[in-house]
């Protein structure tokens, strides 16, 4: 086993080296399905070119990043440049090694409970019920989709910085895991801090702790006793503490609050109708102006709300509920990219016990192939061959989102 982890690892190294040390890297920096305004690696480099002359990027409206991120990559810019790629491969075999360690820690929790709620199941779940082989087999399976999918091989030799916030939400995951909920709240932040939308896996964070402390307290599992009101309270606060600070430090760096327009702002508002993969570009662009304000509520509303009908649906599996909110934030997120499917699809396996009734699985993964495949032929259609238009290009992402969907409802539905 420990053989195979290391081919892979080496494997998934050698794809990415080759492709960061070719002109391909600068390619794929530029597609739109790699590459948003909020993780274009081409817009930091005019946010760091812009800092080093005594100009705040935020004044005009192409870069979009927290200005700590900003910071940290001008120094790195001045210092060791030629690093910069290393820092990008090693973040994301980082989240592939955090995903592998989640998988464990996940597995070995839903092994525990299966084993204490197992005189409560039917006779005939057998083929339902998870094994204690898979405590070896899907971790390693997990991490192989991660290192070899293809969407995580060009999402990194893109350079695309959704980098950052996978292996922050991803060590999130692990923390919570754990039960460390004081580090799963800075990592949290952190993430939230770059991108807003992970915002909301503050629930299922600080409901899998309180689970865990009910639990060490041999207590019932109920949200509302006094021990899972004050371990979520907790949580809360120790999140808010952590994104005032990130917050204020962003602020005594630029003396301005310019940035939370331009990076909470833009992604709220959506002014950018560039193509990407997600659902807003196309009817911002259709749709009358005085239409806007009311469907970026209903727009924006999706990625939230399915919250709390989760919570309710699956408060007993709070570490199912986390994974759902991936998969609604790689959907219904203001500018998604491939590199926000990579760690969900990689955390599939972990339920996999539970598919054995999936519906609709081979018609959904072509669905997600064909689109992934077509829509860059049909963007090269549209704008440059120009025999082709925007209908043909939203499509495929119709589909791609689609399938998604589908994907989540039928693993929600399996479990």
């Amino acid at each position: 086993m420990a053989a195979s982890i290391v081919w892979i690892t080496l494997l998934g190294i050698l794809s990415r080296v080759i492709i960061l040390g070719s002109h391909f890297s600068n390619v794929l920096s530029d597609r739109v399905e790699l590459s948003t305004p909020l993780t274009s690696w081409k817009r930091m480099t005019e946010g760091m070119f812009l800092i080093k002359n005594g100009i705040s990027p935020y004044l005009g409206d192409n870069f979009h990043e927290p200005p700590l991120l900003l910071y940290f990559f001008t120094i790195m810019d001045n210092t060791t440049p030629a690093l910069i790629p290393l820092v990008f491969l090693f973040l994301d075999l980082t989240t592939a090694f955090l995903l592998y360690r989640v998988a464990k820690y996940l597995l070995r929790y839903l092994l525990s409970e299966q084993i204490k709620e197992g005189p409560s199941y039917a006779k005939d779940v057998d083929v339902l019920l998870l094994k204690r082989s898979s405590l070896s087999s899907i971790p390693t399976l997990v991490l192989s989709i991660y290192l070899l999918n293809p969407f995580s091989i060009l999402t990194c030799s893109a350079q695309s910085t959704i980098i950052i916030t996978n292996v922050l939400v991803t060590a999130t995951f692990l923390l919570t895991l754990k039960g460390q909920w004081w580090s799963a709240t800075l990592s949290l932040a952190l993430a939230s801090y770059q991108s807003l939308y992970p915002v909301m896996l503050i629930v299922p964070c600080a409901m899998h702790v309180a689970n865990l402390k009910m639990q060490e307290n041999k207590e019932s599992i109920s949200y509302s006793s006094p021990t899972a009101v004050t371990i979520m309270l907790k949580i809360a606060l120790s999140f808010l503490l952590w994104s005032v600070i990130l917050i204020t430090l962003s602020f005594l760096m630029l003396e301005s609050w310019d940035f939370l327009q331009s990076t909470y702002g833009f992604i709220l508002s959506v002014p950018d109708l560039k193509p990407n993969l997600g659902l807003f570009w196309y009817y911002f662009m259709e749709m009358f102006e005085h239409f806007r304000i009311f469907f970026l509520w209903v727009f924006q509303m999706n990625a939230f709300i399915y919250t709390i009908p989760l919570t309710i649906i699956l408060w007993k599996c709070p570490s199912f509920v986390f994974f759902c909110q991936l998969v609604l934030i790689a959907i219904f997120k203001s500018y998604p990219s491939l590199g926000d499917i990579t760690v969900y699809l990689a955390l599939l396996p972990v339920w996999s016990h539970t598919f054995h009734y999936l519906r609709n699985g081979l018609v959904v993964s072509v669905m997600i192939v064909i689109s992934t495949v077509l829509a860059p032929v049909l963007w090269h259609l549209w704008i440059y061959a120009g025999s082709a238009n925007a209908n043909f290009f939203f499509a495929f992402t119709l589909i791609y989102n689609t399938a998604q969907v589908y994907r989540h409802c039928r693993a929600v539905e399996s479990l």
